[in-house]
């Protein structure tokens, strides 16, 4: 079992150290043990109970009130919230049961409240109101280290494998749309924003040459002599040198009729933002008003 340090669980439920210290005092509300020099270490069992005072929170109960309840009060009362709400209070309980289920790699729990919020919300707005903030969520732990590596891969692997079958589910476009390639360039491996964009694309009617992970500059070129698409989508997700993403359309080899789009980290973005011909997409939104 994991332990935690308070600035964890800040990070984890929203709720900063200076109110959870308080609500242990004031309503006992969870109890840490303590290490030899008085620092509080937190269990996988009071993350998850701080997760659901979180989204009851959202929900507008009184912190006084949800004191008061035990486990089982809390886990019908956060049922409540799900059937009787609507908007971000339910995204978020969604964003912390996946947190929850990533923590203890609880795969069942994880596909469960995956297909809850798809059916709740559809597959797009759940990737814009829930899994999104999770994953944001997730990178957030894995910078200050209170995720493990192999927790964020667990989770994006199940995400990963739903945004696939959602893609092969939907009916073959008979009419012939917009042709795109969807690469990740050379050392980037993480695939979902990638995937998503070949969802939706795919859902407006366009077609799509989907390469994948780490994709060497050189070969888009060869690629689009031979498929004559519309346009390229790239994600920079890592961090990376400026100099990297500088000239892309000359290291890609593309023509000025071709369209590059380029979304990713959030840094790479603003030095792409001069680049000629490039255009950033901030948020599935943009790809969405391109489309």
């Amino acid at each position: 079992m994991k332990s935690y340090q308070i600035a964890d669980l800040e990070h984890l439920s929203g709720i900063k150290a200076h109110t959870i210290r308080i609500w242990e005092k004031r309503y006992n509300l969870i109890e840490p043990d303590r290490t030899s020099t008085n620092i509080r270490m937190y269990d996988d069992k009071q993350v998850r109970k701080l997760l659901n005072v979180s989204t009851l929170l959202a929900g507008g109960l009184k912190i006084s009130k949800i004191a008061a309840l035990n486990e089982s009060a809390i886990h019908k009362a956060i049922m409540d919230l799900q059937v009787e709400n609507e908007g971000d209070a339910i995204a978020l309980s969604f964003v912390n049961d996946l947190t929850a289920s990533m923590l203890t790699f609880s795969e069942l729990a994880f596909e469960k409240t995956f297909s809850a919020a798809v059916t709740r919300f559809g597959v797009f707005e759940a990737m814009i109101q829930v899994f999104y903030p999770f994953l944001n969520k997730v990178g957030l732990m894995w910078i200050i280290d209170n995720s493990m590596p192999v927790q964020e891969h667990f989770a994006s692997s199940i995400i990963r494998r739903k945004l696939m079958a959602s893609t092969d589910a939907l009916p073959i476009n008979a009419k012939k749309g917009r042709k795109f390639i969807l690469m990740l360039p050379p050392d980037e491996w993480h695939e979902i924003g990638l995937l998503f964009s070949n969802y939706i694309i795919k859902v407006k009617g366009g077609e799509t040459i989907y390469l994948g992970q780490n994709v060497p500059y050189e070969n888009v070129a060869a690629v689009l002599n031979y498929t004559k698409a519309d346009a390229v989508l790239a994600f920079f997700i890592a961090r990376k040198d400026e100099g990297e993403v500088k000239n892309l359309r000359k290291k890609m080899g593309l023509p000025p009729e071709t369209k590059l789009l380029v979304s990713g980290n959030h840094d790479l973005m603003n030095a792409l933002k001069n680049e000629k011909h490039v255009q950033i997409l901030h948020s599935p939104h943009d790809l969405l008003k391109f489309l």
